[in-house]
C-alpha cells in the first residue's frame, strides 16, 4: 500500500476540517447541547428511569450515536463529492494509486472527525448528567467501528450524488430517520410487541444497542449480534466501493 498516498489525502481532508472548525465542531456540538436541554432535563424530569438507568444517562449513547453517524456520512461523502464538483478526482484516478488507498485517505479522515466529534459530545455529556462507562474498551471499540462504517457509506453517497442536494438527501431522510426510529430516546422494549418486530429491521437498532450495553451493560439484542451487523456493513460498503472503482460508475462520467 501506498502510505504516502493515503496520508497526503488524509492531512489534505484534516486541513479542510480545522479551517472550518466553527461549522465542523461547534455547530455539531451544540445542537447535540440543545438535546441534552431538551431531552434530558424537559422530558427526563417527568421520566424516572429506563432498565434502571436515569433518562438523562440512558439517551447519552443515542445522542453520540446520532452525531457520529451523521457527522461521518457527511464528511466523507463530501470530501469525495468536492473533486468531483471541480474536475480534480481524475488527477486522483490517474495517479499511481488503488482504490483502497483513495478509500483509506478519505475514509479514514471522515473517522477521525466523526471520532473527534463524539468525543467532545461525551465529555460535554457529563456536564449535564452522571453517567458511568462500564465497558470503556468496548464502547471506543463500537465508535471507531461506527466511525469507519458509516464514512464508508458516506464515501458511496458522495461517489452517486450529482449535485449539492443529492448530497444531503439520504443523510437528512434515511440515515437520520432510522436513528430517531432506532432506539435512540427509548428501549424497543417499550414498545408494543409488533413494533418491537418492525424495528429489528432497522439496522440502526443493532448499532446503538451494542453501544448503549458498553455504557449500562444492557441491550436491546445481543451483542454478537450487533457486532455482526457492524461487520456485515462494513463488508457491503468495502464491496460496493471495490465494484464502483472497478467499473468506474458515477467516476469516469
Amino acid at each position: 500500500m501506498n502510505l504516502n498516498a493515503v496520508l497526503t489525502i488524509y492531512i489534505f481532508e484534516m486541513r479542510r476540517f480545522f479551517r472550518t472548525i466553527t461549522q465542523s465542531l461547534v455547530s455539531p456540538v451544540l445542537s447535540t447541547s440543545l438535546y441534552f436541554v431538551v431531552f434530558g432535563a424537559a422530558i427526563g424530569s417527568r421520566i424516572d428511569e429506563v432498565e434502571g438507568v436515569s433518562y438523562g444517562a440512558f439517551i447519552v449513547p443515542g445522542l453520540v450515536m446520532l452525531s457520529v453517524m451523521t457527522q461521518a456520512t457527511s464528511n466523507a461523502s463530501f470530501g469525495i463529492y468536492f473533486p468531483k464538483f471541480i474536475g480534480t478526482i481524475y488527477e486522483l484516478l490517474s495517479a499511481p494509486v488503488n482504490f483502497l488507498e483513495v478509500t483509506a485517505g478519505y475514509v479514514g479522515a471522515a473517522a477521525t472527525k466523526a471520532l473527534f466529534i463524539g468525543i467532545i459530545i461525551l465529555i460535554t455529556a457529563y456536564f449535564f448528567v452522571d453517567i458511568q462507562i462500564a465497558h470503556p474498551i468496548a464502547m471506543m471499540a463500537f465508535l471507531v467501528l461506527t466511525c469507519v462504517s458509516f464514512a464508508l457509506l458516506g464515501f458511496i453517497i458522495g461517489i452517486w450524488a450529482g449535485n449539492f442536494e443529492q448530497l444531503q438527501l439520504i443523510p437528512l431522510l434515511v440515515i437520520t430517520p432510522l436513528v430517531f426510529l432506532g432506539g435512540s430516546f427509548y428501549s424497543i422494549t417499550m414498545l408494543p410487541p409488533v413494533w418491537q418486530t418492525i424495528t429489528l429491521f432497522n439496522p440502526v437498532v443493532y448499532l446503538i444497542s451494542g453501544f448503549r450495553w458498553s455504557f449500562f451493560g444492557t441491550a436491546d439484542v445481543g451483542i454478537g449480534l450487533s457486532l455482526f451487523a457492524i461487520a456485515l456493513f462494513t463488508a457491503l460498503c468495502l464491496g460496493a466501493i471495490w465494484w464502483i472503482f472497478r467499473t468506474g460508475w458515477r467516476i469516469r462520467q
